[in-house]
């Protein structure tokens, strides 16, 4: 099925779903980073596959939590 919105309005839509800025997203990639890193090194503990939550909203700059409680740190 077709959607109505084209490439351009697509793409414009998924930006303004965005609600993490920079530097929020560089410190949730590194703490998980270093959380799935527990799973290799250190206490090696299933535990550190929880840092997948945080590696995966950097990645799309979206955070569910902020969506609820209305927060943008993004310009």
């Amino acid at each position: 099925m077709m959607s109505s919105l084209n490439r351009e309005d697509r793409v414009m839509d998924l930006e303004g779903m965005k609600n993490m800025g920079t530097v929020d997203r560089a410190l949730r990639a590194i703490v998980g980073l270093v959380l799935i890193s527990l799973v290799f090194v250190g206490p090696q503990t299933p535990w550190g596959w929880i840092g997948i939550i945080p590696l995966a909203t950097a990645v799309i700059s979206w955070c569910p939590a902020y969506s609820l409680l209305g927060m943008r740190t993004c310009k």
